[in-house]
């Protein structure tokens, strides 16, 4: 703790950071600005009782910032970015000239983010399209004519690549990952008003309970920073080699494996696919065949977030996922390749294939415990309310999930640019 303060303190001293960090600010304030213009013709009273009831618009709306709940301009948040980033890193691992593309450094990087840009506008508006239907299906919002239909779909368009150029704003002249800082933003502004929601219904009956949800709280955010950080450090040795007159290699250097190499991923595809049987419930539910409302009558009882059958589906995905990601993003074969290139070797394991097959050994081993974790932080909210029976402090592991990570991932970065900076200034001398 003290570190980080610390960092924060020599920050503010050092004029380079500093107006960084008020860069940041400012771009934050701008974001909360938005995030509170509506958009026209919502009932905004409505539209908070069926983000209550639906688990689904509740994780959008973290991903959005806390855009979706107020339903502002904004209201389609990051979701349409983050899905075609996704989607770009998987077409990466199938298309050959994607991946040379993202082997190509700086420009290749800079060429991947265009098309990620590019393919966000077509997924902005079929989300928007979407969120109409959803809205008007439940009367927050009245049928409009097609040309306030079209209008809808370019404001919540708009709103959602100028959300995008803010978090580029933030990575190319602020601190950290403006996307992430983003929506840790949206997820930390909604806290006061959340504690003071449950504040309002504390007595001397439920107080116990509080406190004990609260430690569930500190317990977890402190397991999220152990896993996050925790690694297997592999040693590499890399053999002497003379060429002319100098001596190449001879050192040793580590290869670390993440317990957590997915991050918070597998959770996004999981609740994607284990809410839509409700959402397509909700629609068929005000069928008027009565064999398509008995069987959603029949699936929102069977995908019911509280029940067990929900989050046991909703575990074993995450932790599906959880290998799934992990094998697409960390490939044994290609880094047991650029190995054996340079010359290094894992002590006790031949080069090329053993490599692999040993780095495939640990990674299958040390995943399974990270998997493990996410399943847990997945359905944790539903545990810790069982338990406490505190319904109105909605401690949502995703959202710790993503603000540790994120606080974590900024002071590195802030860190990374003190050390520059001194040894700039060493340099200098």
């Amino acid at each position: 703790m003290n570190n980080i303060f610390g960092i924060f303190s020599k920050s503010i001293k050092t004029p380079d950071v500093r107006k960084k960090l008020l860069f940041t600010a400012a771009i934050f304030v701008v974001f909360r600005i938005f995030a509170h213009i509506p958009v026209a013709g919502v009932n905004l009273d409505a539209l908070k009782s069926l983000f209550s009831q639906n688990q689904f618009l509740g994780l959008l709306d973290i991903f959005s910032g806390g855009t979706l709940a107020n339903f502002s301009v904004m209201a389609l948040g990051l979701n349409p970015y983050i899905n075609a980033s996704i989607i770009l890193q998987l077409l990466t691992m199938v298309f050959p000239k994607l991946e040379a593309l993202s082997k190509e450094g700086e420009s290749g990087r800079q060429k991947i983010n265009q098309y990620t840009r590019m393919l966000t506008v077509p997924l902005a508006i079929l989300q928007s399209i979407g969120m109409y239907a959803l809205l008007r299906s439940q009367g927050i919002i009245s049928t409009l004519s097609t040309i306030d239909i079209i209008s809808f779909v370019a404001t919540m368009t708009a709103g959602t690549m100028l959300l995008v150029w803010l978090g580029e704003l933030i990575s190319e002249k602020g601190v950290g990952n403006g996307i992430s800082l983003l929506i840790f933003a949206g997820i930390v502004g909604r806290i006061p008003v959340i504690f003071g929601q449950t504040l309002s219904t504390v007595n001397a009956a439920n107080f116990f309970n509080l406190i004990t949800f609260l430690a569930i709280g500190l317990f977890v955010i402190a397991s999220i920073i152990l896993i996050n950080e925790g690694t297997r450090r592999i040693t590499v040795y890399y053999a002497k080699r003379v060429r002319g007159n100098k001596m190449y290699g001879g050192q040793s250097t580590h290869l670390p494996l993440r317990v957590n190499q997915a991050g918070v991923i597998p959770i996004i595809f999981a609740v994607s696919l284990v809410l839509l049987p409700s959402v397509v419930a909700n629609y068929l539910t005000a069928s008027p065949n009565r064999f398509l409302s008995n069987l959603a009558a029949t699936i929102t009882g069977l995908f019911d977030p509280n029940g067990a059958f929900y989050n046991g589906l909703y575990f074993i995905l995450v932790v599906g996922f959880t290998y799934f990601y992990t094998a697409v993003i960390f490939n044994p074969k290609k880094i047991a390749g650029e190995i054996q290139k340079y010359g290094g070797f894992i002590p006790g394991i031949r080069p090329g294939t053993p490599t692999a097959s040993y780095l495939n050994y640990i990674l299958t081993r040390i995943t399974l415990a990270g998997a493990i974790f996410l399943g847990t932080i997945a359905i944790f909210p539903t545990i810790a309310r069982a338990f406490t029976n505190v319904q109105t402090l909605m401690l949502g592991g995703t959202g710790i999930l993503i603000v540790v990570s994120v606080v974590l991932e900024t002071i590195k970065s802030i860190e990374a640019q003190l050390v520059m900076r001194n040894y700039e200034g060493y340099n200098k001398k």
